[in-house]
């Protein structure tokens, strides 16, 4: 009767069992106190040049539609006067957007850099709390011997 009722592990050993786990639900948003004002900072620069990037590129798109409407009309009524041919503007305009999504590329690739250097630092801050915590334990079991050694002599 009484050994369903008490509970094995109700009680700690020693006060040093600290259990650490790791958080492994980190948000991205750079809003968490984990982040360092600079690298919030650099989050939001990195999130506008990204935006006006991605607006950029929408913008190339759409001109680029227009070249090619161009050289369809030009192809089907041609015009006497024309000095540069709707073909080099076509295909200026897809060196364009090719150029912007390189650089769309390269922000995302420098967002996951910072975020990977923020779950590095936090992850390099749980080791030092549980080689702090692995310290106090080795220094309590020593001070447990050396008390043991002195009750002897």
């Amino acid at each position: 009767m009484f050994q369903t009722a008490f509970q094995v592990n109700a009680f700690q050993n020693d006060a040093f069992q600290i259990v650490i786990t790791p958080d492994v639900n980190v948000q991205r948003g750079g809003d968490d106190a984990s982040w360092t004002k600079e690298e919030r900072k650099r989050y939001k620069a990195l999130q506008k040049k990204l935006r006006l990037a991605e607006e950029k590129r929408m913008a190339a798109q759409k001109a680029d539609q227009e070249a090619r409407r161009a050289f369809i009309r030009e192809q089907v009524s041609p015009t006497p006067d024309v000095v540069e041919s709707p073909q080099q503007i076509v295909e200026a305009k897809q060196v364009e957007i090719v150029n912007y999504d390189a650089l769309i590329a390269n922000l995302q690739r420098q967002a996951e850099d910072l975020f990977n250097a923020v779950l590095i630092r936090q992850a390099k801050d749980r080791l030092e709390q549980e080689i702090a915590i692995l310290e106090a334990k080795r220094l309590a079991e020593l001070d447990d011997e050396e008390s043991i050694i002195a009750l002897f002599l």
